[in-house]
């Protein structure tokens, strides 16, 4: 059977391929190329149209036609009378995927910016700032006090730090869920948290039900597991109740994912009344449940909030929660945790062992004198995550009136609606104008949420002025000119 990918497949690999200088054709020959010579386009691969493709990547058809005429010539394509053009049956691999780009799922290309680095683009592919200040006061106090103690022993610990699971079950006690210390596993963040519950409950075709929007990132780890995906909506309050209760009713899924405490990627904050019955439901009908509560920071008009979903779990539901230090204090301090049954604890150790042993001492025992100040620290990045949110807010009001969005009750993201002009196809333009935009389809496994982009707003002012004033600039484009003019080919 003919492996024929999508236009959206094809964009997705081609990732910011039209960044830098030189002719537009040029530089899709070459991003398609790569993308063959790597083996994420396979021999005999049929690709899309000449207009398809055009239209998805908001060029000109000539643009595309030249682009492929230059791999024919290069023996990397061909064009057959009734098949349309495919990949070459002789191409020669020229290096596995996994060693060229970031293989596989809706969350490449935003690893892969994680890897090249920005270059002139500003990528809000990733909603991250520099690090809280108390980290570095935390690593000189470490270095001081008590490093020569922690460098005495052998420095295994596969289920944590001990004295980091104290400090995680402080906090959780603190939240309203009370903890103790063998309901810690210690992590590597809060994603191999989601990887070690995922292999513990996810088997090839079971389902696994998600909110809609949702993290590209998660998406992947439960697809790789082989997971179907079903989906729930979002309202003001979180995960709808009456779609919760009809897809338990009707999927009996393996596992219920949800984001409870700022939602990525739409910043809304579950209610309380919500939490309790959605914890109900997943009781009602055996389901386990895993709450990713690592997107931890808010904003100071967002009020309380809640406790954790697992504090409203009746007795004996299986209910597992997510943390992470990442957003808090910093993406590079590696440390998050998975708290639920002392029992599903221990069998999610003996995953983590086969995986790393254990997480690194040292960002633990960081990580343990960070917890206590954990509140401070959120308090802290409230008021400058407000500051930023209120600069982005008038700077979208005033150059792009247009767009629609909902003030997130936390989080570092706005969840932006784009009025009548398809997002990926806007995602295409934008980094033309040098801005590298996740699109909505990427994170909703039913491919809706087309009009939408997230839009981190976790920058310094001055990146906030120039972000806005580029993404103006790629809407007068896509609003009033449509595709790039066709290119003249130069022989």
């Amino acid at each position: 059977m003919d492996r024929i990918p999508t236009e959206r497949d094809v964009v997705a690999l081609l990732g910011d391929w039209a960044s830098g200088r030189g002719p537009l054709y040029r530089k899709l020959a070459q991003a398609l190329g790569e993308a063959i010579e790597d083996g994420a386009l396979l021999a005999d691969d049929r690709l899309p149209s000449e207009r398809a493709l055009a239209e998805a990547l908001q060029v000109s058809r000539a643009t595309v036609v030249a682009a492929y005429e230059e791999l024919r010539g290069r023996g990397l394509l061909v064009s057959r009378q009734g098949s349309g053009t495919r990949v070459a049956r002789d191409v020669r691999i020229r290096r596995p995927s996994a060693d060229g780009r970031v293989p596989g799922g809706t969350a490449t290309t935003i690893f892969q910016r994680l890897i090249d680095g920005p270059g002139e683009l500003i990528s809000v592919a990733v909603a991250a700032g520099d690090a809280a200040p108390e980290l570095a006061v935390a690593l000189r106090e470490l270095v001081r006090d008590d490093l020569d103690e922690l460098l005495a022993g052998p420095g295994y610990h596969p289920s944590g730090l001990p004295a980091l699971r104290e400090a995680v079950a402080a906090h959780l006690t603190g939240t309203g869920l009370p903890t103790a210390h063998d309901e810690i596993l210690v992590t590597t963040g809060a994603h191999q948290g989601l990887v070690l519950v995922t292999e513990l409950y996810v088997s090839p075709g079971a389902t696994v039900l998600v909110e809609a929007p949702n993290w590209p990132g998660c998406l992947d780890v439960f697809r790789a597991a082989g997971a179907r995906l079903a989906t729930v909506p979002l309202d003001d309050e979180g995960a709808e109740v009456r779609a919760v209760s009809a897809m338990l009713r009707e999927r009996k899924p393996a596992l219920l994912y949800l984001m409870p405490t700022y939602h990525n990627p739409t910043g809304v904050l579950m209610s309380a009344a919500r939490r309790h019955r959605i914890a109900e439901l997943a009781a009602e009908h055996e389901v386990p449940v895993l709450e990713d509560n690592a997107y931890m920071t808010y904003h100071p008009e967002s009020g309380a909030v809640p406790a954790p979903l697992a504090a409203y779990a009746p007795p004996r539901t299986e209910m597992l929660s997510l943390g992470s230090l990442a957003k808090a204090v910093w993406g590079g301090l590696r440390i998050g945790w998975v708290r639920g049954p002392a029992e599903i604890v221990q069998r999610l150790a003996r995953r983590k062992v086969l995986a790393d042993i254990g997480s690194p001492v040292l960002d633990q025992a960081i990580a343990a004198r960070l917890l206590p100040q954990l509140d401070r620290i959120l308090a802290s990045r409230a008021q400058e995550l407000g500051r930023q949110l209120d600069h982005i807010d008038g700077l979208l009001r005033e150059r792009l009136p247009s767009w629609r969005w909902r003030r997130p009750d936390g989080g570092g993201a706005l969840w932006v609606e784009l009025p009548g002009v398809d997002a990926m196809a806007f995602a295409q333009v934008a980094v033309r104008h040098g801005v590298d935009v996740v699109p909505g389809t990427a994170m909703d496994p039913d491919g809706g949420h087309g009009n939408h982009i997230r839009l981190p707003f976790t920058f310094a002012p001055s990146t906030l002025d120039e972000l806005v004033h580029r993404l103006a600039r790629a809407w007068a484009e896509i609003e009033r000119h449509g595709p790039a003019p066709a290119v003249q080919i130069v022989v």
